[in-house]
């Protein structure tokens, strides 16, 4: 996940990163401005057409139909957002509850190997997640040992109720995360914005040369660049579990949560 000042404008605006929008959308954006070029050329030199024609009219129907695409393209960035964010506060339950745990257990626990146990154990839960997003194994060792520390009488059974919160959070925060990564937008609806938005660029020269000209052509790209952009970064931050720059710090995260247990038992 990259790293930044928020305030830093200057940055923003001149800086390309790796996953810019703009330097992948590159080659597209040459194609659009050819095209829109081509069409200039041929209603304006080719066939000469007046300031009477009917494709003139054209731009009424960008008007309506913009509308709906923005809609869309709303909703669509919206939802990718929502999926990042519940990533992000499921992995901050993680976090919360692995501190919960080892704090409860490092009163609870008077040897040290079963100290030592868990000093591995629980931050390994958050490694193993972060890696391949499935870790029955490692939650099943949790659970058995937490279940072999109150049958041999070293916690009480009140303990072992207070801590079993935290263990059972475990399974529920890899199902979701596993929820997230597996499930991703329906091809239909995402298949859809795509070709929408390429149909929409590819009228919108049609009808603006009347009026713009031959700067169509910086205009027609500039849109595209747009709508383009906004779907490319949805469908980025939409698995928000992978080694993309905008995704997030998992490792980072089952870093931390291996610092923070270690200094409680």
């Amino acid at each position: 996940m990259i790293q930044y000042n928020p305030k830093d404008w200057i940055i923003f605006i001149f800086r390309f990163h790796e996953s810019d929008t703009f330097r992948r959308l590159i080659p597209m954006m040459i194609f659009i401005g050819l095209y829109a070029g081509g069409i200039a050329y041929l209603e304006l030199e080719f066939w000469q057409l007046s300031d009477k024609s009917h494709v003139k009219n054209i731009p009424l129907m960008h008007t309506t139909v913009g509308f709906v695409l923005s809609l869309l393209l709303a909703y669509r960035t919206n939802t990718a957002y929502e999926r990042w964010w519940e990533g992000r506060k499921t992995w901050g339950a993680l976090v919360n509850n692995s501190r919960n745990l080892a704090l409860k257990l490092s009163a609870y626990l008077s040897e040290e190997s079963d100290r030592n146990f868990f000093r591995k154990a629980i931050p390994t839960y958050a490694s193993v997640l972060s890696k391949h997003l499935s870790n029955e194994e490692v939650s099943q060792m949790l659970f058995q040992k937490a279940n072999e520390l109150y049958t041999s009488g070293k916690i009480t059974g009140d303990q072992f109720y207070i801590i079993n919160d935290e263990l059972q959070s475990f399974t529920g925060i890899c199902g979701i995360c596993e929820r997230i990564k597996n499930t991703p937008i329906p091809y239909s609806y995402s298949a859809f914005i795509k070709k929408f938005i390429f149909f929409y660029v590819m009228t919108l020269p049609f009808g603006y040369v009347f009026s713009l000209g031959y700067y169509v052509i910086p205009v027609v790209v500039f849109i595209f660049y747009v709508l383009a952009s906004l779907e490319l970064i949805a469908e980025e931050i939409e698995d928000p579990f992978g080694n993309d720059d905008n995704d997030l710090p998992t490792k980072k995260i089952a870093a931390n949560i291996k610092k923070h247990v270690e200094e409680l038992l």
